[in-house]
C-alpha cells in the first residue's frame, strides 16, 4: 500500500510502500509519549525504507534519545533516528540502522486513509503515566513491555499483509 505523509505546516511530505500498514501497535513509552504522542501514544507502521521519496527533507531534523541501560544503570544514544519537522514539530517516521531496509512512519503522520485493525497491541505500559486511560478492546493484546510479534508477524497472522512482500 502507497502511504502519503506531511508534517503539519505541510513543507514536509514523503511517500513510501507498506505491506504492514494497519495501525494497531499502541506505545506508552516515555520516548514515543513526549516526542510524538497523542492520548498519552504514538503509533508506528512499518514500510519499506528503500521506496521513501521525501519532499522538503531540509526542514527534517533527526531526534536520537537517550535510552538507561539496565546493566550500567546509565544513559546512552540510541540509535534509533526519530525525524520530525524542524518548523513545526510533528513526527514523521523513526528509522533504525540496526534494520536498515525498514522505516516506521508515525500513524498520525499519514494523510492516506488506513485500514482499521481488527485488534490492537498496547506496549509499554509500565511507563504509561497514570491520567492515561487504556482502551481495550476484549480482542487487544497488552505487554508491559516490548510484545511477543513484530508488526510484520502481526499483519501475517491476521492475513492483513498488502501488497507483492511478506515478511
Amino acid at each position: 500500500m502507497l502511504l502519503k505523509g506531511s508534517c503539519h505546516c505541510e513543507t514536509v511530505k514523503f511517500r513510501v510502500d507498506s505491506s504492514h500498514p494497519y495501525p494497531f501497535n499502541f506505545c506508552y513509552c516515555s520516548i514515543c509519549r513526549k516526542t510524538a504522542g497523542a492520548g498519552g501514544l504514538a503509533i508506528n507502521l512499518g514500510a519499506d525504507y528503500s521506496t521513501m521519496e521525501v519532499e522538503g527533507g531540509e526542514a527534517v531534523q533527526v531526534y536520537q534519545a537517550k535510552i538507561r541501560d539496565p546493566q550500567k544503570d546509565e544513559l546512552q544514544l540510541s540509535p534509533a533516528q526519530r525525524n520530525f519537522c524542524k518548523l513545526c514539530g510533528s513526527a514523521l517516521w523513526v528509522w533504525d540502522p540496526r534494520w536498515p531496509q525498514l522505516v516506521h512512519p508515525f500513524a498520525s503522520a499519514i494523510d492516506t486513509e488506513l485500514p482499521s485493525p481488527p485488534e490492537r497491541t498496547h506496549i509499554m505500559l509500565a511507563y504509561k503515566p497514570s491520567w492515561v486511560s487504556i482502551p481495550v478492546d476484549p480482542r487487544d493484546k497488552t505487554f508491559e513491555e516490548y510484545p511477543d510479534e513484530s508488526i510484520a508477524d502481526w499483519h501475517e497472522r491476521l492475513g492483513l499483509v498488502t501488497g507483492d512482500q511478506k515478511g
